[in-house]
């Protein structure tokens, strides 16, 4: 007789299961938030007006430049002399001129007086980074203009030598390594906003290009902890071959809002 009773309890099992199923969906089941918003294309103003053909200013985007008589022993840009490339870099000639690699007289003097008066040397000890994501270091350089304003340099080692991929000149706030952007930070005209420019590699041009470059409401900065040593640190002089590669900490903090794909108008307008 026991063959004719063995559906029983697994059918009052099955309902059972299925109860505490039924009470698990109840309990914590997705809910409807209400009616999502319908998109919105974007909607062309103006459409007879004719585009434009050529850009109103050039800001060096794509610009570079192979640097005479500087060779790359081993490809390890770690073992060039900083002073004696940017020396070298005066003698460049650009791929297009567009006077954003030029330094003022005094700068130049003071490059030419790095050996002579080292403290006085406007050429910043340098970082290293691979950038262009071929497995080698790029040589990140930075030369002190007036006007707090820095001239910021990244140099490519090739088997022909050394190639500048990126010159650009700004007031900046800070200078920053994420990954494989160089991030910089410039104050802006308005009160409590910045500027936030990424520069990235490109291999289409072989170039860094400003890829994203945005204004962002300014965060308030955690005080360093001077008992801590710097998680980064570059050589100790300027033309000192360093012993060890340093490497760039990411921002610690960050702004409220991402940066936008690509500047607006207003931003550049305001910028240039």
């Amino acid at each position: 007789m026991r063959p004719q009773h063995r559906g029983v309890p697994r059918a009052a099992a099955l309902l059972a299961g299925a109860a505490l199923l039924a009470g698990c969906g109840t309990g914590g089941g997705l809910k409807s938030t209400g009616p999502a918003p319908a998109a919105i294309g974007p909607a062309r103003l103006w459409p007879e007006l004719p585009p434009a053909s050529a850009a109103p200013y050039d800001y060096g985007e794509g610009e570079t430049a192979h640097i005479p008589g500087i060779t790359v022993p081993g490809g390890d840009v770690r073992r060039l002399d900083p002073v004696a490339v940017v020396r070298a870099g005066l003698r460049a000639r650009p791929d297009r001129s567009s006077g954003t690699d030029e330094l003022p007289a005094s700068t130049v003097r003071g490059i030419n007086a790095c050996r002579t008066a080292p403290h006085a040397c406007p050429v910043l000890a340098p970082y290293y980074r691979d950038l262009t994501g071929d497995g080698r270091d790029e040589l990140v350089l930075a030369i002190k203009l007036a006007d707090r304003q820095l001239s910021v340099r990244v140099y490519m080692p090739e088997p022909s030598g050394l190639t500048r991929i990126m010159s650009t000149s700004d007031a900046v706030i800070s200078v920053e390594l994420a990954g494989r952007d160089l991030i910089m930070r410039a104050p802006s005209a308005i009160t409590g906003y910045e500027y936030r420019t990424a520069w990235s590699w490109d291999s289409r041009q072989r170039a860094m290009l400003p890829t994203q470059d945005g204004i962002l409401r300014m965060t308030p900065q955690p005080r360093p902890d001077r008992r801590k040593p710097p998680s980064a640190r570059p050589s100790a002089r300027p033309g000192e071959l360093p012993s060890a590669a340093p490497t760039a900490s990411p921002p610690t903090a960050r702004p409220t809002a991402a940066p936008t794909a690509a500047p607006s108008a207003a931003v550049s307008a305001e910028r240039r």
